[in-house]
Formats: C-alpha cells, structure tokens, sequence
C-alpha cells in the first residue's frame, strides 16, 4: 500500500495557551510566551527563563487521582489528545480500536520526577521510593497512557531523538499509515523539563539565553544578538488517516503529509556541521519522498532555536537545498514565541505548520531586529503574513546529529 495520509484532527498545549486557537491566535499575533521561571528558585542560575505552560489543570483532562500521579509531560499529551480527537470527530470503539495507534516523541521525559526521587533517595532512604517512579518517568508511558484513556489499541511507541523526537514521531507514524499497518495514528512530540537539572545541563554548556531582563525578546532566531535558546514546554498532537477514510466519513481535512525525510550528520555530540549538510540532505530526502521539486515548497516552519550556530547553518543548509529559490522562501521560527519545546517541537511546529496551510497565515519571526551575518533569507520578521501556501516544510534537528523534515501540501479535491 502507499495511501494518501491526512491531518484531521489538531491539539495543542503550549506556552502560548492551552487549546488550538488560543495559541495560534497569539502565535499570529506576534505574542511571546517566554516568562520568568516560576517552577523553582531561580537565584543561582545564569537563566532564569522558559516558556512554561501557564494555568494547565490536569484534572481537567485526567481523573483527580490519575492527575496527582500523572507527569506534566504525560497529562500535557493526554490533554492534547482530548482536543485533537474531539477536533477530527474519530471516534474510537471496539471495532477499530486495535487499528488505530498511538506514536509520540519525547527528549528528556520525567525529568521532574527523577529529580524528586533522587531527593528521596538522598533524605528518607530508598525505602520511601514511590512504585510509581519507573511508570512516571519513562517517555514511552505518554503513548501508554493516551492508550489507556482512549482505548487506542494499535501500534504503540515512542520516539527518542532529542530535539527532532516529535518529528521523527510524526514520520514514522505517516508511514505506518501508508503501508496500511494502521488506519489512523495518534501522534505529535511533548516535553515538560523545566526543571533544575535541565536549566543547569543546558547552561553549562552556554547553550541557553541569558536574556533575563527582557524574557519576551530572548528568543530572537536569525538575529545577530541572538545568545541561545530558551526551554518550552507543552504538546502537540495531531490525528493522521488515509485520505479515503477521511472523505468517507466526512472529515475536516487540514493538511496532507506528503513527504518525510530523515538523515544523521556524522559530525559531532552537539553541534551540527557548519556546512548544513545534514539538515541538507535532511530536506532532499523529505523532497524526493514528496516526489516534488525544490522549488514548489513555499513555506518552511524552521528549527530556528536562537543558537549562533545552528541558525547560521540551517540557513547555510536552506540555501545548498533551494539554490536560487532561497530568497523568495517564506521562512519562519515559531521558536521565537513558544521557546524550545525539545522533544514536544515537532508536534506543536508540524500543527503550526497545518494551520498555516489551512488559514493562509505565514507566523513571523519575531524579535528579528538586526540578521545575523550570512542569515539573509526572509525569515517573516515580525509581523504575521498573509499568503497562499500550497506546499510547506517543517525542520527539526536534534543532538547526536539527528534531524527529521516533513512536507505538508494543501488538500486538493
């Protein structure tokens, strides 16, 4: 089989807001959710700023009692689930539930709770350890539990490639579908790490934004202030079938996903090669998978993270891939807003993507004052943009030299 495969039903949770609409009008307006950290005390830290999830009540999605047991990163993809299964009308029953499946990307997982436990461990003993820890804290548990709430009984996994997790996931479930080993997939990236291990790994290694005077304007990709990217958090979720099942039951359909391409760099633990020749041949790889030209993409929804470095080579990278067509790409970091959801990118950003599509919206960049040297593309700064976007790429790349593209195109009759 090689089936047409469809986003009909969207769900986000994001630093934005919690819901679809909440987040993509404030995405459009140009609005930031990056804010000062309210999770734990800040003092000692050289960043003091993330893109939390403001005012998520996990009851409100989960039972009270699974919600006190349940990790943000799970209960974030639970009730991105909810809005996006009520957004596509599939319903899920005994008859096809073993058809339907579920497939997620995280980066870090239940950081939070190894955090907590280690205290435990530290200040009562490993007697007082929860028996809950292990289900808490590992990644895949997230497509576990939306199988367990949803009654999803199809393939079940998870994906684990740092920052292009969602992504990869997105992918891979795409291809299930296509083969026929599935009739419909959960699927879409989630990360909740805002944590003190996380803020201090990642500043150790100089990779976030100081910026602590002036949270909103610390994300600021292709800008020549840029200093380094700040931690999101939230999930996006998005319900793919085969075209057909979709008209048959009279589906709204916001996108097709028509290519999906994946490539390692080879080149280092953290930093991706100066020249872009991963993510380059990331984007070729998505490209002939779509079996479109170069030049019929109009859009791209960018890795973009705000970090000296891969912003200069993923437009080092756009350029090798699009030859003369580079300049006239519309090309944007949602990253500029939402901050850097890790593991959760790829699904908020492949929804965003859809939403683009389907709304004839392009998001700014925002916080792009000064470009950078050598990023001179149009990255949309600013001010939202209206267009006709007909086929649109998402990038995400991750540490290890992982990276993942995908290609949606609109829907035609």
């Amino acid at each position: 089989m090689d089936r047409r495969v469809v986003i009909t039903g969207v769900g986000l949770v994001t630093p934005l807001g919690i819901g679809v609409q909440e987040t993509w009008t404030a995405l459009c307006s140009g609005r930031s959710g990056i804010t000062e950290i309210t999770r734990f005390n800040t003092s000692e830290y050289d960043t003091k700023i993330a893109g939390e999830v403001k005012d998520f009540k996990p009851e409100d999605f989960l039972p009270k009692k699974e919600a006190r047991r349940t990790q943000l990163f799970i209960a974030y993809s639970i009730a991105a689930t909810h809005m996006a299964l009520e957004d596509s009308g599939l319903k899920i029953n005994s008859s096809n539930c073993d058809r339907i499946g579920v497939l997620t990307g995280c980066g870090l997982g239940g950081l939070e709770m190894l955090e907590k436990t280690s205290n435990v461990i530290r200040e009562k003993g490993p007697k007082r350890v929860s028996p809950f820890f292990i289900p808490m804290l590992i990644g895949n548990m997230a497509p576990g539990m939306i199988s367990i709430q949803f009654g999803a009984k199809g393939p079940n996994s998870s994906v684990a490639t740092a920052c292009a997790a969602g992504t990869h996931a997105i992918g891979d479930a795409v291809n299930l579908v296509r083969r026929g080993a599935a009739d419909a997939m959960i699927t879409g990236g989630l990360e909740a790490v805002i944590t003190p291990t996380c803020i201090a790994g990642f500043g150790s290694m100089k990779a976030l934004s100081t910026r602590n005077d002036a949270p909103e304007k610390a994300s600021r990709p292709f800008d020549r202030d840029r200093d380094g990217f700040v931690v999101g958090e939230g999930s996006g979720i998005l319900i793919i079938e085969p075209l057909e099942a979709a008209l048959e039951r009279g589906a709204k359909i916001y996108a097709e996903i028509c290519g999906y391409g994946m490539s390692g760099d080879g080149y280092h633990m953290t930093s991706p090669p100066p020249d872009g020749d991963g993510a380059a041949r990331c984007m070729a790889a998505a490209l002939a998978d779509a079996k479109i030209s170069y030049n019929r993409i109009d859009y791209i929804n960018a890795h973009g993270t705000s970090t000296p470095l891969n912003d200069l080579y993923e437009t080092r990278a756009v350029k090798q891939v699009f030859k003369e067509k580079a300049h006239s790409l519309m090309i944007s970091s949602t990253k500029s807003m939402t901050g850097h959801l890790l593991g959760g990118s790829g699904g908020i950003e492949t929804v965003f993507t859809a939403l683009t599509i389907q709304n004839g919206i392009v998001p700014p960049t925002i916080n792009l004052d000064n470009p950078g040297e050598e990023c001179d593309l149009d990255y949309v700064p600013n001010v939202a943009r209206k267009a006709n976007v007909e086929y649109a790429m998402s990038n995400s790349f991750g540490f290890g030299g992982t990276n993942a593209t995908l290609i949606l195109k609109k829907y035609r009759h």
